[in-house]
């Protein structure tokens, strides 16, 4: 199965509350920093929500 790597490129502060709990269950905490996570429906459907705060590649 392919994995994702997602990076966040923008910071929470000022965003909606709902959207700092997801970019924190996507596993980030500083602007700059990298996950890779399984790609299923789930971690698509998170990105999603917070696509303006993350970019977003295949790994």
């Amino acid at each position: 199965m392919a994995n994702l790597k997602v990076i966040l490129v923008k910071s929470t502060i000022g965003a909606v509350p709902k959207h700092k709990k997801t970019v924190e269950a996507l596993g980030l905490k500083k602007v700059n920093k990298t996950v890779e996570l399984p790609d299923n429906a789930a971690t698509r459907g998170m990105i999603k929500q917070v696509q303006h705060l993350v970019k977003v590649e295949e790994a």
